[in-house]
């Protein structure tokens, strides 16, 4: 059963799921369209889950299920990781969206999110363009209070913090 994010305990379970691109004001009134049937059907071994998502920044999406009402179970979660593949084939004019995008979410110097490779967060440290106070986004949150708490948070506070000590120390 589909209900307002907002209306969501702070205990409810979340995940994030961050889009390898900026996606449009389009694309972002497609997932809500989508995700809003998809989830009100949303089931756990036939106990419909009541869940809600939203779209973040226009580069995440948050989904959130109150597990106090029904608990999501492997399978369901699989259901909902392939409503974002679905739904990422559907964007972007035909082109696909990938929502399992696991580089690292920044907020750029001008506002707008950018996001590092893995593989090249050393030499974002090295050349400045990431620093111990740069705003980044925390995807790693799994409560609706957490994610109010630690979504965005300085990159000296999160898993990234390890990158400072190895290249400014």
């Amino acid at each position: 059963m589909y209900i307002s994010f907002s209306q969501l305990p702070d205990d409810a379970r979340l995940w994030v799921y961050q889009a390898n691109c900026p996606l449009t004001d389009a694309d972002v009134a497609h997932i809500e369209l989508s995700l809003q049937p998809a989830l009100s059907g949303w089931a756990a071994h036939g106990q419909p889950l009541l869940a809600s998502a939203q779209v973040v920044t226009n580069r995440f999406v948050v989904i959130a299920v109150d597990e106090g009402h029904n608990l999501p179970s492997g399978c369901s979660i699989d259901a909902s990781t392939h409503f974002l593949k679905t739904i990422g084939q559907q964007l972007s004019g035909g082109g696909t969206v990938d929502f399992f995008d696991r580089s690292a979410a920044y907020i750029g110097p001008n506002g707008e999110v950018l996001t590092l490779a893995l593989p090249t967060i050393k030499h974002a440290v090295m050349d400045g363009r990431l620093t111990p106070d740069t705003t980044v986004f925390n995807t790693l949150v799994n409560t609706k209070g957490d994610f109010a708490a630690n979504w965005m948070k300085p990159a000296s506070q999160t898993w990234l913090n390890r990158y400072f000590a190895r290249v400014i120390g």
